[in-house]
């Protein structure tokens, strides 16, 4: 075994390559510094450059209310559960009924696909 080793090439261990970045804590204070001072100033001439002067808090405030306000009012809820309950209650007893009684129960939906269209294309008021 130790013979085809001999003709393989050995794996050779990577190495991690690092070069350190320099980092000036003064520097980044006196961005900071400048950042907030130019913040101060645009609030109280009360324009705003754009939005990453902007600070985070304002962008989301009364985001939750505003989608609130959007979504369906409670009624809408209510009526989208109630149809969704009468359509499974629909099929519930339907599956039922063809189990008991077979094709008898298939064909008494012949009256209900008249009223299913009725009601779908009917003009709501």
């Amino acid at each position: 075994m130790k013979f085809l080793s001999l003709f393989t090439k050995a794996a050779n261990y990577q190495r991690f390559n690092y070069t350190p970045r320099f980092y000036d804590p003064q520097k980044d204070e006196m961005k900071e510094r400048e950042l907030r001072i130019k913040r101060e100033l645009e609030l109280e001439k009360g324009t705003v450059a754009g939005e990453e002067s902007t600070p985070y808090r304002t962008r989301i405030a009364g985001s939750f209310q505003a989608a609130r306000r959007r979504s369906k009012s409670s009624s809408d809820a209510l009526q989208a559960n109630l149809l969704r309950f009468g359509v499974l209650l629909f099929i519930v007893l339907f599956l039922i009924a063809f189990l008991q009684w077979g094709k008898v129960a298939t064909y008494s939906l012949i009256p209900v696909v008249p009223l299913y269209f009725y009601f779908k294309f009917r003009k709501k008021q």
